[in-house]
């Protein structure tokens, strides 16, 4: 039996609790077979689309409404909580058609960051839907906010992403795997908090690979498993010359990280966090598409980062 956490995208959520709902029943099953088969499962999940939705409806609200202004930390939460009970859901029925009786958990999870975290100042964290450029530019003259393009796909809204330090929650997080529980925590990177006079929450989304890369370091998970929407990651990328990496050890991979391969957008944070995990634990990080997941525990067509 092994401990696995599993890092799941928030762009492979959908852009609505409807659409979110019927994805997420489709890849639970891709997990389900782990459950099965006695695993510990930790699963982390994005929330860039959705905490930038929720934050707009806010922003929206308040300055047509007079509706009380919701601060980020505030939906990061919320986006944790509506995430996680789908999630829940999900695996809870597709766990009952397979006659597993499993307990399955959200846990509102909170990261320590420093305050004096270079990324405050400044912000490249993509959050909220894609935009043309066109909107992206009225957007930005309008509000002040920077927006970036993202990978090829569009114009996203960017806030500060610091660096996780270390995770308030991790002994209930230990405790409840104790008692079979599956349990899904550190959703869109955790909720970022620093201490001053009191404890506050920090305006900033944690990327959610280097959150589950801490989590599985603190937790002594024997592997890392970060889902993106291909199979393997590729050096010259979106070129006649790509090529799927496969099995790397480390000091391989962070040569290609010094020759600029990977989009910071997009690839970038997800080798980073499978490096830290490595280099931290000695044990395997394996970056692959959900479809592919079994596979990819057998060494399949996947990107497997060792020691």
């Amino acid at each position: 039996m092994s401990r696995i956490v599993i890092a799941f995208g928030g762009n492979a959520l959908g852009n609505n609790p409807k659409e979110q709902q019927s994805l997420i029943k489709k890849a639970v099953k891709n997990i389900v077979p782990l459950i099965k088969e006695g695993h510990e499962v930790i699963i982390g999940h994005g929330n860039g689309p959705q905490v930038g939705i929720i934050n707009l409806a806010f922003e929206d609200s308040y300055e047509n409404e007079d509706i009380p202004y919701m601060p980020f930390p505030e939906c990061t939460a919320m986006s944790q909580g509506y995430i996680g009970y789908h999630l829940q859901k999900g695996l809870k029925d597709v766990l009952k058609e397979e006659n597993i009786d499993k307990k399955i958990v959200t846990i509102v999870t909170q990261v320590i960051v420093d305050k004096k975290d270079p990324s405050f100042q400044h912000p490249s964290k993509p959050v909220g839907p894609f935009y043309t450029k066109r909107m992206a530019e009225k957007l930005m003259k309008t509000s002040g906010e920077v927006y970036v393009e993202d990978a090829g796909r569009g114009y996203r809204k960017v806030v500060a992403s610091p660096k996780p330090l270390d995770i308030v929650e991790i002994e209930t997080i230990e405790d409840l795997l104790k008692t079979n529980h599956v349990v899904i925590a550190g959703g869109g990177g955790g909720i970022p908090i620093y201490q001053d006079t009191e404890t506050k929450g920090a305006n900033a989304v944690i990327d959610k690979d280097l959150l589950c890369s801490l989590m599985a370091t603190k937790l002594n998970a024997d592997q890392l498993i970060i889902l993106t929407n291909v199979n393997q990651a590729q050096i010259n990328y979106n070129t006649p010359d790509a090529k799927n990496i496969g099995k790397i050890t480390v000091d391989e991979i962070k040569k290609y990280v010094s020759e600029n391969q990977f989009a910071p957008g997009s690839m970038l944070p997800k080798i980073k966090a499978a490096i830290e995990f490595v280099e931290a634990t000695g044990k395997t990080a394996i970056i692959t598409d959900l479809n592919n997941l079994t596979g990819a525990l057998s060494g399949k067509d996947a990107t497997i980062i060792t020691k």
